[in-house]
């Protein structure tokens, strides 16, 4: 496993597990569970969840998959915008606990902006951080305007990640976003890397990928693991599509794959507002 470096004295790895759409339906929690088990087993001890996947649902199954594993798990959730009041906060904060099982999580992030004051929101992350309920804070869906806004703030500059939609598709964030964030050691965590499935039928996409016998889904993937400071968290539900995120660790993209995937889907050339799902 690769890691980036997170504040001071830590580290992310750059390939994890995602959970939204998780713990929507009972009859998957099994497979649910197993996939993530899974995960664990081959190293992938980063899990992003939040309060909102499944009204709770998702921490759920997150929570039953690293029962007696918690050591080896680097635990994300997150804090809905209209819950992230000074109170509001600490309270969404302890049920995540509850549902998850723990008495931390590694890295709590601000779900998206809302009405409650930044200055508000950080407080209240600051008082959980020095409570030892979370280790590290974060926001989400937070474009560069919004991160500088944060900068702005004395404990908005202890922000250590920024998780946004980011692939192939969405390169917005690179013309300026993941810049700043390289200049502040901001990690930047990718979410929906392969578009949820949308990429995988791209024809040069498929073409790329066969030069290297891999699927497209795993070559999207390694795409985004490319990029400096950058992490992915795919969803898998089942063991073989586990098995196969992992593969994408060791897919190294030549020149010529990078030339043809720009040439596809070109970088940006202008500052364009951050994309949501």
């Amino acid at each position: 496993m690769r890691y980036l470096r997170l504040g001071p004295g830590d580290r992310l790895p750059v390939l994890g597990q995602g959970t939204w759409h998780m713990g929507e339906r009972e009859r998957s929690r099994k497979a649910e569970v197993e996939a993530l088990r899974r995960g664990l087993d081959l190293g992938l001890s980063l899990i992003d969840t939040a309060e909102m996947y499944g009204d709770g649902g998702a921490e759920e199954v997150t929570g039953e998959a690293i029962a007696g594993r918690r050591d080896e798990t680097f635990l994300v959730s997150k804090v809905l915008p209209h819950n992230a009041s000074a109170r509001g906060t600490v309270a969404a904060c302890e049920r995540s606990l509850r549902r998850l099982g723990t008495d931390r999580i590694d890295l709590y992030l601000l779900h998206w902006r809302g009405g409650v004051p930044l200055t508000e929101t950080l407080e209240a992350l600051e008082t959980l951080r020095t409570d030892g309920k979370i280790r590290h804070y974060g926001v989400s869906n937070f474009d560069r305007d919004d991160l500088a806004e944060t900068w702005e703030h004395a404990l908005g500059r202890d922000v250590v990640s920024n998780q946004v939609l980011y692939n192939l598709t969405r390169r917005g964030p690179e013309f300026d976003l993941l810049p700043w964030c390289r200049e502040q050691s901001v990690a930047v965590m990718a979410y929906s890397p392969i578009e949820q499935g949308r990429l995988l039928g791209d024809p040069v996409l498929a073409e790329v990928a066969r030069r290297h016998d891999v699927t497209p889904a795993q070559l999207a993937i390694a795409w985004v693991l490319h990029q400096p400071q950058v992490c992915a968290i795919p969803k898998a539900t089942t063991l073989a599509h586990v098995e196969q995120n992992v593969a994408a660790l060791d897919i190294s993209l030549t020149a010529q794959d990078l030339a043809d995937l720009d040439a596809r889907f070109p970088a940006p050339s202008r500052a364009t507002p951050l994309e949501v799902l």
